[in-house]
């Protein structure tokens, strides 16, 4: 991903008010999360006021396993660029700082992996070693908050609930929710009310 996003004359893995940036050029830094967004809320509070940061974030739509002796498989599990809400959720608002942008990159990884006897049989006795980056597939750029609504299906009604959300999406419940919890405090959800449904919501104006 650092090659995908290097240009000439940028820095690498450079120290910078304590934190470490995984791209530096000039005033603005780049930062590739592969974790959790919540681990980097200390680095973000810290930079973002004097720098211009750009979030990259790869979800794995899809995922080759190789494990030793075996052919590789592809895995039945699909990543999707909804993926990001479960992330989000840990700084809500944080997409509508002036100096963030945060772009997702849809990708095909292949796993390596190994067996391990501390694995729980439900997932098959191997665990994920390393990953290695197979093929980019898609980019979503959000500068901000406002932007995600580009996720929001078109044909929701005047008033819904998540679950509206989630059958029109075809995401999950709890993925619908995740998105409400985020995008209710950036002002672009408003809440209606409550029925034994659920929280209705309305787009804002």
């Amino acid at each position: 991903m650092k090659a995908d996003y290097a240009q000439p004359g940028d820095r690498f893995e450079v120290p910078l008010d304590g934190f470490v940036i995984d791209i530096h050029r000039g005033d603005s830094l780049i930062e590739i999360q592969t974790g959790s967004f919540g681990a980097m809320g200390r680095k973000l509070d810290r930079l973002l006021p004097e720098h211009r940061i750009l979030l990259v974030y790869p979800i794995a739509v899809e995922s080759y396993l190789h494990k030793p002796d075996a052919k590789p498989r592809k895995s039945p599990k699909r990543g999707s660029v909804f993926d990001l809400f479960g992330e989000l959720v840990s700084i809500p608002t944080l997409l509508d700082h002036p100096n963030l942008s945060l772009e997702v990159v849809l990708v095909s990884v292949d796993k390596m992996q190994v067996a391990d006897a501390k694995v729980r049989r439900g997932r098959g006795g191997f665990r994920t070693e390393d990953r290695q980056l197979r093929e980019i597939l898609g980019r979503h750029r959000f500068e901000h908050g406002a932007d995600l609504l580009t996720l929001v299906p078109d044909d929701l009604p005047p008033v819904f609930t998540t679950a509206d959300l989630a059958g029109r999406a075809g995401i999950g419940r709890d993925v619908a929710q995740q998105m409400a919890y985020c995008l209710r405090p950036l002002g672009l959800f408003v809440e209606q009310g409550r029925t034994k449904a659920g929280i209705e919501y309305s787009l804002a104006p």
